[in-house]
C-alpha cells in the first residue's frame, strides 16, 4: 500500500524522472508523489498518466 499525494505546479521546484516512462518532470509540472506505507525512502514523482498506467498493470489489467 502506499500514499498518493498531488504536487501542484506552484510546488514543484525541482526536477524528476517519472519511473514510468523515464522521462522528465519539470519544476513547475504538477504531478504525482508516491510514497510506501512502509518504506517512505522509496517515494517516487510520477507523471498522472503514468501512475495511472502502473496502477492497471498492477491490478492485472492492461494499459
Amino acid at each position: 500500500m502506499e500514499t498518493v499525494g498531488l504536487v501542484q505546479p506552484y510546488q514543484a521546484r525541482k526536477r524528476y524522472v517519472c519511473p514510468g516512462c523515464h522521462g522528465v518532470i519539470e519544476a513547475g509540472e504538477g504531478h504525482l508523489v508516491v510514497v510506501p506505507e512502509h518504506n517512505p525512502d522509496l517515494r517516487r514523482h510520477w507523471h498522472r498518466a503514468c501512475w495511472h498506467r502502473e496502477r492497471r498493470r498492477r491490478h492485472g489489467r492492461e494499459a
